[in-house]
């Protein structure tokens, strides 16, 4: 059994992580760290102390309405991509750990189509 990074659960979440294949199973923001339990396998996890994480990029769409997926960033230059069954919770207990300055909105498809015309080469 893996012992949890945190000491207090803050908010747990149904999820799926996307790596190759969904894995799903629960989110579970802490006082120590993030971290994803898969339901079918135990040893197939995800725990990401707080100063680990350099980033947290949602995807937003019609005005916050619709938050289909986020991305954690690490230090060590890894990306994580996740989907919570409520996001907008999972991202406000994130938000209360994570500086305001490192939660961040993806760019939209008008944002990537404009960037990639008007790029300087």
């Amino acid at each position: 059994m893996v012992q949890s990074l945190n000491t207090k659960a803050e908010y747990v979440d149904k999820a799926t992580w996307f790596r190759g294949m969904p894995t799903y199973g629960q989110i579970m923001v802490g006082d120590k760290g993030f971290e994803f339990y898969s339901d079918s396998n135990k040893n197939d996890y995800l725990q990401i102390p707080w100063n680990e994480i350099t980033y947290v990029i949602a995807d937003v769409y019609f005005g916050g309405k619709y938050i289909p997926r986020f991305k954690v960033c690490t230090k060590s230059n890894a990306d994580f991509v996740l989907a919570a069954r409520h996001p907008k919770h999972t991202l406000a207990a994130m938000s209360k750990h994570v500086p305001k300055d490192h939660m961040r909105r993806a760019l939209s498809a008008w944002q990537k189509v404009k960037r990639n015309i008007f790029r300087k080469k």
